[in-house]
C-alpha cells in the first residue's frame, strides 16, 4: 500500500492520467471526462470526482497568466455561475443512485457530442446572456455531479468561429475555476478525506508530463485538424459514458 492505495490502483491512475492530461494539453478539455471514469474503476466515484477536481486546480494554475490573457471575456460570467452551481451538483450526486447517475451523465455527453457536430454558427454570432448563463450553470452542476464541467462549455466555444487558441484558453480558465469550486464544496460537505489529496499528489507529475506533451502537439497542427481531433475526443468520451451506463 502506498498512501492508502494499492500498487494496481496507482498504476491504473498513472497510465490514465498521462493519457487524459495529453488530451487536455492538446484540446483544452477532456481530462476530467476521460479520467473520472478510469479512476472510478478502482476507487469510489465520489473519490474519483474529488481527486480529479484537485488535479484540475493544480494543473490549471500552470500557465494561468498566459491563458488568462488569451481567453475570451465570456469566461468570467461562465466561471462565476459555474462555481455557484457546483454545490448543487455535489448534492445531486449524493442523493442519486449510481445507475441513474451513470445514465444521466451518458445522456448529457451524447447531447454535447451532437451539439458539436451541428454546423458552426455564423462568424458574427455572439452568444446572448441566456446562453452564456445556462452554460455556466450547467457546467457547475456537472462539475459537482460528475467532475465533468466540459459538456456544456465545449459546444459553446467549438461551434463558434473563433481562434482555436482563444477557445482552448477560455475552456482551460473555466475548468480551473470549476475545479476550485468543486474542491471547496467537497471540503464543506465532508466529501474530501486524506486520500484524495494524496492520490492527486501521486498523479500530478503524470498530469504535468501529459499536459506538456499535448501542448507541444497543439502548436504543430492545423486548425481543421485540431477541430476534428477535439470532436473525436468528445465522441470517444461519449461512447465510453454510454457503454458504462448500459453495461
Amino acid at each position: 500500500m502506498i498512501a492508502g492505495f494499492t500498487p494496481e490502483q496507482i498504476a491504473v491512475g498513472l497510465v490514465a492520467t498521462v493519457a487524459a492530461a495529453f488530451v487536455r494539453g492538446l484540446s483544452g478539455f477532456g481530462m476530467a471526462i476521460l479520467l473520472v471514469p478510469a479512476l472510478a474503476l478502482t476507487i469510489s466515484p465520489e473519490s474519483a470526482v474529488v481527486s480529479v477536481n484537485i488535479l484540475g486546480v493544480l494543473v490549471g494554475l500552470v500557465g494561468i497568466r498566459k491563458i488568462w490573457t488569451i481567453s475570451e471575456g465570456s469566461v468570467k460570467p461562465i466561471a462565476v455561475l459555474a462555481m455557484a452551481a457546483t454545490p448543487l451538483g455535489l448534492w445531486l450526486l449524493q442523493i442519486t443512485d449510481p445507475g441513474s447517475a451513470r445514465l444521466l451523465i451518458a445522456m448529457i455527453a451524447v447531447g454535447a457530442f451532437i451539439l458539436v457536430l451541428l454546423p458552426k454558427r455564423p462568424a458574427a454570432h455572439i452568444p446572448n446572456r441566456a446562453e452564456t448563463g445556462l452554460t455556466g450553470i450547467a457546467s457547475g452542476i456537472l462539475t459537482g455531479f460528475a467532475g465533468m464541467p466540459g459538456p456544456p462549455v465545449i459546444p459553446y466555444y467549438l461551434r463558434r468561429a473563433i481562434d482555436p487558441q482563444v477557445a482552448r484558453a477560455s475552456m482551460m480558465v473555466i475548468f480551473l475555476f470549476t475545479s476550485i469550486a468543486g474542491c471547496i464544496a467537497a471540503m464543506a460537505m465532508g466529501m474530501m478525506t486524506r486520500q484524495e489529496p494524496l492520490l492527486a499528489g501521486l498523479l500530478f507529475p503524470a498530469v504535468l508530463l501529459g499536459n506538456w506533451l499535448g501542448s507541444l502537439a497543439f502548436g504543430r497542427i492545423a486548425e481543421w485538424v485540431w477541430r476534428v481531433l477535439t470532436g473525436m475526443i468528445l465522441g470517444a468520451a461519449t461512447a465510453a459514458a454510454v457503454w458504462k451506463a448500459v453495461v
